[in-house]
């Protein structure tokens, strides 16, 4: 069996050396919670892999004998440790059992400036109120299928790399690039400054049709709410036009990260 560099076998659950993967079960304890460490955990050998491909930058691997040692090409030249357990000590130390069976733990990359990534994208997100990891995670992996440049967080966002984010999200959290719009809405003058449309979604029936909105031309940034209140009437108001999906009767909204697929869509032309 090929290994990484840097096996190092773990017996005992207390041994400090895997305290950055201990109790993630616990809110108040968790490395990748706003306030705490800002550590990025990546769980799966195929959310580890994007990990190690990404320019977060890597501390450490732990897990099962058989989950590194399907890691090995990915992390033939990592100079971290990789530590090997049992599954049952690994659940003590993490606070459950963990079906996939491997974790990485990583730094955070230094944060991308709204008006650098804005300046270099042609097609955006922005999302307000997006509290929920799942959702969120959801519509960066959406982005990142459907080719979106890069997202942007307004107001009421939750961390994009928490730890059920990164995980829904299948990694690509770690790959497409985001941003926080630190003034909200006033801050997305920086798009139409920048030669962008700024398009809301919205259920509202005075809305104009998906298919009429001409998503695929030009510069395109698509404004998303939260689930069941929407956008604030700040957004939609700050926005060039707002746009529905049109829906069967009896049936008003979508899951947002749905939505938000159906928009990446129609802003892709294709």
């Amino acid at each position: 069996m090929r290994y990484v560099a840097h096996v190092v076998e773990i017996d005992e659950a207390d041994d400090p050396r895997v305290d950055d993967f201990r109790d993630l079960s616990r809110a108040d304890r968790r490395p990748d919670r706003p306030g705490g460490r800002g550590l990025v955990i990546a769980e799966g050998v195929v959310v580890v892999e994007r990990l190690l491909a990404s320019p977060y930058p890597v501390r450490a691997l732990f897990g099962v004998r058989r989950r590194i040692e399907e890691l090995a090409d990915a992390t033939a030249a990592l100079d971290v440790p990789a530590y090997v357990t049992s599954a049952d000590v690994m659940a003590q130390v993490v606070g459950f059992h963990l079906n996939r069976g491997v974790l990485a733990v990583a730094d955070r990359a230094p944060a991308v400036p709204p008006a650098e990534l804005i300046g270099r994208a042609r097609r955006l997100a922005v999302l307000e109120g997006i509290g929920d990891h799942e959702n969120l995670g959801a519509l960066f992996r959406n982005a990142a299928a459907l080719d979106l440049d890069g997202v942007l967080l307004g107001a009421g966002c939750s961390d994009p790399l928490y730890r059920r984010s990164v995980r829904v999200s299948m990694g690509h959290v770690l790959r497409v690039p985001f941003a926080h719009l630190e003034s909200w809405p006033e801050d997305l003058k920086l798009l139409r400054d920048n030669g962008f449309r700024i398009a809301a979604l919205t259920p509202r029936a005075d809305a104009k049709s998906l298919r009429d909105a001409a998503l695929d031309e030009g510069r395109v940034a698509v404004l998303l709410g939260s689930e069941g209140p929407g956008l604030t009437e700040e957004a939609i108001n700050a926005a060039d036009l707002a746009v529905r999906i049109p829906m069967a009767s009896g049936v008003d909204s979508l899951n947002v990260a749905t939505a938000g697929a159906i928009a990446f869509h129609a802003m892709s032309g294709v």
